[in-house]
């Protein structure tokens, strides 16, 4: 063992890499990925300097597979919350601040209003079939409403 410790190489650290790599690609979710990914780096970094020692191998390769993971876990976070459309997957989140007609009368804060082509739930103060109402907040199925003077 140790003198396969002593004797590593770039070849050591690619097979290492490829294989963390093919281990990813049948299912490991992204687990191994950046593993594998410094892995590789390792090797590139052993075949550029060939004196580096397996002391200095170990720990680079640790460091770097924490850091290549913590990297994308940032990039990752960074992305949730941009783009140019917030309200994605959000059903019904879109329709905060639009006007709508009151289908079903609201009737002790209960009724129904019109939205496109379909029919939502509305909570708010009554009001008669035709009024216009504003969409003020959403809980799940179910639109919270205001009269629109």
């Amino acid at each position: 063992m140790w003198d396969f410790l002593q004797h590593l190489n770039y070849w050591d650290w690619l097979a290492l890499g490829t294989v963390l790599l093919i281990l990813e690609v049948l299912g490991a979710g992204g687990y191994l990925l950046w593993t594998g990914i410094a892995g590789i780096i390792v090797a590139a970094l052993t075949f550029l300097f060939p004196a580096l020692s397996w002391t200095l191998q170990l720990p680079l390769f640790g460091v770097l597979a924490i850091l290549t993971a913590v990297f994308w876990w940032k990039r990752q976070r960074s992305n949730v919350d941009s783009g140019d459309q917030p309200n994605l997957n959000r059903r019904g989140h879109e329709l905060i601040g639009r006007t709508f007609i009151v289908q079903q009368a609201i009737v002790e804060g209960r009724g129904k209003i019109k939205v496109g082509d379909s029919v939502w739930m509305a909570v708010g103060p009554d009001a008669a079939v035709g009024t216009t109402v504003r969409v003020t907040g959403q809980n799940g199925a179910v639109l919270s409403v205001e009269i629109v003077p």
